[in-house]
């Protein structure tokens, strides 16, 4: 990989903080709303849907760096999040639940008439932003699943889908990939699958050597004409 593209991801990863706004987001037919943290004012919507055990504020660091790049993010909470015993928190709510927080806020960003909004979600948040995604072609322009199969119905996507996940990446149920490997091949084109090294999941993988590369992938996958 080129040296001025890492530079450029380090760079955008390294700027200055910019402040986020808190919005909510109503969910039709539920009483409860979503709680987004919002980032930028660029002409592209970006959601960001976080994985099991991380929330919203999970993102601010690539959120900030996507932001940097032109886009208006908006990481959110899903509305079934929780906090366990030790303060660290958890994702409880169901898939359907979890799509619905998606589809909401996607459509929230594109009531700030944006020119597209687009997704990222990592391990649960991508089966969230692919069912939302299956359920409502169209909506999205972009999707990336980071350690996702992307839901149950691959073969109902549309648009740009990036799926990304470590080689290593092992669940209670054992490796990962072929399961993204077979959700992958029954999505339709246009569609990339980007393997890279090391065994961390999902959002984890921002914390390795891996970070810049994983981050440069996404960004060139969404700035791309």
């Amino acid at each position: 990989m080129k040296s001025e593209s890492f530079a450029l991801v380090l760079a955008l990863l390294a700027c200055a903080a910019a402040a986020q706004k808190p919005v909510t987001i109503e969910v039709p037919g539920s009483a409860v709303p979503v709680h987004g943290d919002l980032y930028g004012s660029g002409s592209r919507g970006l959601v960001l849907a976080h994985g099991g055990r991380f929330n919203k504020e999970s993102w601010a660091q690539q959120a900030r760096a996507f932001a940097g790049a032109g886009f208006t993010v908006l990481a959110i909470n899903f509305r079934g999040d929780t906090v366990n015993k030790d303060g660290s928190p958890s994702a409880e709510g169901s898939t359907a639940d979890n799509a619905a927080d998606v589809l909401a806020s996607v459509r929230y960003l594109l009531g700030m008439d944006l020119k597209s909004v687009s997704a990222i979600g990592a391990s649960l948040g991508g089966d969230a932003v692919g069912e939302a995604d299956a359920a409502h072609p169209g909506e999205f322009d972009r999707v990336v699943f980071l350690a996702s199969e992307g839901g149950d119905h691959p073969e109902k996507l549309t648009g740009r889908k990036l799926y990304l996940v470590a080689r290593g990446d092992v669940s209670g149920d054992g490796p990962r990939l072929p399961g993204i490997e077979e959700h992958f091949a029954r999505a339709p084109q246009p569609k990339e699958l980007v393997i890279v090294d090391g065994r961390a999941h999902a959002q984890y993988l921002f914390g390795t050597g891996e970070g810049p590369r994983v981050m440069h992938v996404i960004l060139e996958f969404l700035l791309r004409k």
